[in-house]
């Protein structure tokens, strides 16, 4: 793909969106089905001896689809597994959750048990009692850098498990005003849904996390760096609240 120049001018001209898929809650809304399994994918960083028998990438496996059933709404993001119980997607994909359910790759409905927030990037951690699964992320320990080769992977629309190539286009200040520090804008083409979804190097290696996008579908990213940083400082992140009695998010029913 064909390196494109990234200038602050042109960012700062461009509205940036938040990526969850977000719709005014309908009188009885149709249940998400519980026996969808997507097509495997193959994308860059997927070698063959990743591959599980069922034709999946460690990738594509770890990756999640979220949902957010809150008060008067429903909205649908993406997240990724760090461990068997516990997940990393975006803050305002878990934001005002009545209920949070994951659905894996291969379509089992997981109950979220607990969802914590961060202020200084859009991060949130999701824990279940459930697991998650085998597959889990290996973070890489340096951000990429302008011109680097990333995937992403995750559930635009709410859809099908999907991957999408890109370039990191540079380091800039977030489009949003929400984040301490840079996050780093790329070319992969990114819809609502897509929020949380994990960015992917050449080795298969977490380099970010999916957050919003531009109206000249540019896609930004909190970088590995700001990830692992909030990871090792657990202080720097406390309880979501439930849109019902404004308490702790204890995965209400």
């Amino acid at each position: 793909m064909r390196r494109r120049a990234l200038t602050s001018a042109a960012l700062a001209s461009s509205v940036a969106l938040l990526l969850s898929a977000c719709v005014t809650l309908p009188a009885k809304p149709a249940a998400l089905p519980t026996d969808f399994v997507p097509e495997p994918t193959v994308s860059p960083g997927d070698g063959t001896g990743a591959l599980s028998p069922d034709g999946f990438s460690a990738a594509q496996r770890m990756t999640v689809r979220v949902r957010n059933v809150g008060c008067g709404f429903i909205a649908t993001g993406t997240g990724f597994a760090l461990d068997s119980h516990t997940l990393v997607t975006n803050r305002h994909v878990v934001a005002d959750a009545k209920r949070i359910t994951i659905t894996t790759y291969d379509g089992r409905s997981i109950a979220a048990t607990a969802a914590s927030t961060t202020t200084v990037a859009d991060i949130a951690i999701i824990t279940t009692e459930e697991s998650l699964g085998s597959a889990y992320a290996f973070r890489a320990q340096e951000d990429p850098v302008e011109g680097d080769v990333i995937t992403v992977v995750g559930y635009p629309n709410g859809g099908r498990l999907t991957s999408t190539a890109g370039v990191v286009l540079g380091p800039t200040t977030d489009p949003l005003g929400g984040a301490v520090g840079t996050v780093l804008a790329t070319s992969a083409s990114v819809e609502q849904g897509s929020s949380g979804s994990p960015v992917l190097d050449e080795d298969g290696r977490v380099v970010g996390v999916i957050y919003a996008k531009n109206y000249s579908n540019q896609s930004f990213i909190v970088p590995v760096s700001t990830l692992n940083t909030l990871l090792s400082e657990e202080s720097l992140f406390v309880p979501e609240s439930s849109c019902t009695t404004s308490s702790q998010y204890q995965g209400l029913p």
